[in-house]
């Protein structure tokens, strides 16, 4: 079974999302060994912060991510900037990652400022759900389910149809 890590910044505070989240982690148990890790968000004092700060805290937030990530997992960024891959273009990544023995997968979900470009520049893949800005415990829940519909694409499943 694929180790499949998500490491996000910050908590799950709404309940909706916490129920959401817990359905589809429930969901992956039978395609993956999923762990989710949070991580808190560096704290940020100012309302109208200079970037300088920005980035300090971002740096912060970016030795806490790639001190977590398991060896031998690519990163998978989830940042504006990236690509926006079809959830069979995530099936058929998943797949190869799986199929080659390759390792894990973590996907990092960054603080509401974004990524640290340190790890950007570690990432295997930068990738984009859209080119709108979602509420990052929503994001979570997306691609929790963006990872589930993978599998179920990858096992002929009928959850994508």
């Amino acid at each position: 079974m694929q180790n499949i890590t998500v490491i996000a910044l910050g908590k799950l505070n709404a309940d909706y999302f916490k129920k959401a989240a817990a359905e589809y982690e429930k969901r992956l148990s039978a395609y993956c060994k999923l762990k989710i890790i949070e991580l808190p968000e560096e704290m940020i004092a100012e309302k109208n912060a200079s970037p300088a700060v920005i980035e300090k805290a971002l740096e912060k937030e970016g030795k806490a991510i790639l001190a977590a990530v398991p060896k031998s997992s690519a990163i998978v960024a989830m940042c504006i900037e990236g690509k926006q891959k079809t959830s069979e273009e995530l099936a058929e990544y998943l797949q190869q990652r799986a199929g080659s023995g390759a390792g894990g997968v973590a996907f990092v979900i960054g603080s509401s400022h974004g990524l640290a470009d340190s790890v950007k520049k570690e990432a295997a893949v930068r990738l984009s759900m859209s080119k709108m800005t979602f509420p990052h415990q929503l994001a979570r829940v997306m691609l929790l389910e963006q990872i589930y519909r993978a599998y179920s694409i990858s096992s002929g499943g009928k959850y994508h149809k």
